[in-house]
């Protein structure tokens, strides 16, 4: 079965995206570190181990983006919150391993990313922690239904975003991995390189 690795990401509009990001370091420095941060997040998690899918929003300009690079295929991320969108990813995609990062992940290897995949192997479900009590990445095996019940409940942008997640796995055997940082403040940016 193939693996999927989807990328979540918007289109860099100042205003649109990392808007805590430009709260700091204003709008416009915030579109542009993230376009950015982005192309180098692409480079560094292509791989023949995994397809590489972009998820974009908002869906018709993501789509026909020339911002993003033309080679890697795209979908549409569509409505809801991010419980929402990331369970319709997880459940549109042929049977078989998928993960879903962000694009806000300076620290990110190809190396993070083989290690979710093999913990898929004997896990259900795989996360990559993040500090803050977030994560930088989920993943799921896949072999049979994706649980209706996958991110209900979840407080978004909390400290309680990872144990909520595992909680609406309904005791799915899941593992974690390396813990890395996401950007979301000025402050994060020169701490994202570090666990």
């Amino acid at each position: 079965m193939r693996r999927y690795l989807i990328v979540m990401l918007k289109e860099p509009r100042p205003g649109q995206v990392k808007t805590r990001l430009g709260a700091d370091i204003g709008m416009i420095d915030a579109a542009w570190w993230f376009r950015h941060q982005v192309q180098r997040l692409l480079r560094e998690v292509e791989s023949p181990r995994w397809q590489v899918l972009l998820a974009v929003s908002p869906d018709r300009a993501g789509l026909q983006s020339r911002v993003w690079p033309a080679h890697l295929p795209r979908v549409p991320q569509g409505h809801g919150d991010l419980g929402a969108r990331m369970g319709r990813l997880m459940r549109s995609l042929p049977p078989g391993p998928v993960c879903i990062i962000g694009g806000d992940i300076p620290g990110i290897r190809k190396a993070h990313i083989a290690r979710a995949f093999t913990a898929l192997g004997g896990h259900e479900a795989v996360f990559g922690p993040a500090p803050d009590g977030g994560y930088w990445l989920v993943g799921m095996k896949r072999a049979g239904r994706v649980p209706a019940s996958l991110f209900q409940g979840v407080r978004w942008s909390s400290e309680h975003a990872l144990s909520d997640s595992i909680a609406s796995l309904g005791g799915a055997r899941v593992a974690e991995v390396d813990m890395l940082r996401d950007v979301d403040r000025a402050v994060d940016l020169g701490a994202a390189h570090q666990p």
